[in-house]
């Protein structure tokens, strides 16, 4: 049952542009390094013995915003499909479980994110091909810069989610959603217990991996929270 409910809620947003979104989110952070790197590539390369470090740091400085700013748009675009045509009602009255539909949204949105952090990694490896940075390349590197940030930002994904699920008044994930968009982009200067922080990497140990086992922990959390939260609420 819950593989008809993802199906059914990947169907309902192939004409909404989610997809669209998933790709441009990538795109723009390696554009921005395209514009970076093309105006004042000699200076950018001596600034660093290894070239692609530094070229996959200036990536990550903005992955993080473009990943939260991803996950406001997302969540309320799904949370929108659903009250635009009413859709909760009719959603819960077939025979489906609530755990089981609040499941496929988070699945959605996190397979959307999944992907855009995907195309991160081959857009950075493609661009730094180009730049010729090279023939070391540091795919490990690559893979921390690509997954750990989204990986960390799963409890960003499950509070705009829950938010977004049981308001009715759209405006309050909208305002949360900015809110978040402002605390990641002042990251440098939250406390290391504000999830806004963690896809940053950034923490006072320098050590990504705890922002990366932080992220998955609260995640899980805020989604069991969320998900019951759902669940013995009535429908909007």
């Amino acid at each position: 049952m819950i593989g008809k409910l993802i199906k059914a809620d990947f169907l309902k947003i192939k004409r909404k542009g989610l997809w669209f979104l998933a790709f441009l989110g990538p795109f723009g952070v390696i554009a921005l390094q395209m514009v970076n790197y093309g105006v004042r590539k000699d200076y950018l390369l001596k600034q660093s013995d290894d070239d692609w470090g530094y070229y996959l740091a200036n990536v990550h400085s903005f992955t993080p915003l473009a990943l939260v700013l991803g996950i406001a748009i997302l969540t309320s675009f799904i949370a929108s499909i659903e009250n635009e045509t009413n859709a909760w009602k009719q959603l819960i009255s077939l025979p489906v479980s609530k755990m089981g539909v609040y499941l496929s949204k988070f699945t959605v949105l996190a397979s959307l994110l999944f992907v855009s952090s995907l195309l991160v990694g081959i857009f950075s490896l493609v661009y730094g091909i180009f730049l010729n940075l090279g023939d070391d390349i540091p795919y490990l590197e690559l893979l921390k810069y690509s997954f750990y940030p989204y990986l960390a930002a799963l409890p960003v994904l499950a509070l705009q989610l829950w938010i977004a699920s049981v308001s009715q008044n759209q405006g309050i994930p909208i305002t949360t959603a900015v809110l978040g968009v402002i605390f990641t982009y002042s990251a440098f200067v939250l406390p290391d217990w504000m999830i806004w922080k963690w896809p940053s990497l950034m923490n006072e140990w320098d050590e990504p991996i705890i922002n990366v086992l932080l992220g998955v922990g609260v995640g899980l959390v805020l989604y069991i929270a969320g998900m019951l939260d759902f669940m013995r609420r009535d429908v909007k």
